[in-house]
């Protein structure tokens, strides 16, 4: 009898809405990569102690956590979990800016240049 070892990553708590979904789609089949996935992470930095990082990666590491939005893989590393529960991932596209923005409930403070919160 043969045991079988499940190979599915834990889930994490971050949101990404469809605007957003569909902006990393584009950007990704203007690529034409179908092999990388959006990753989520907090770093040690900014004013304010973390900062966010956003950008694509074309590897899963171990300890990650993934959510598939409509074929729009969100990956987010064991130790930034937690710093972006409940977080949701918009696109905005304005005159004003252009850009994703992280709407982090987490956050308890930020600063000024935006990027970064404790």
């Amino acid at each position: 009898m043969t045991e079988t070892v499940s190979t599915e990553l834990p889930t994490h708590g971050v949101e990404l809405t469809e605007v957003a979904a569909n902006k990393v789609r584009t950007l990704l089949e203007q690529e034409g990569r179908t092999d990388l996935r959006l990753r989520v992470a907090v770093q040690p930095g900014g004013c304010s102690g973390l900062i966010y990082q956003l950008y694509f990666d074309e590897r899963v590491l171990d300890g990650d956590a993934t959510r598939d939005f409509d074929g729009v893989e969100v990956i987010v590393d064991r130790m930034s979990v937690p710093y972006l529960e409940g977080s949701t991932i918009d696109f905005e596209d304005t005159i004003e800016k252009q850009g994703f923005s992280i709407d982090n409930p987490n956050a308890q403070g930020s600063c000024a240049c935006g990027d970064s919160f404790h």
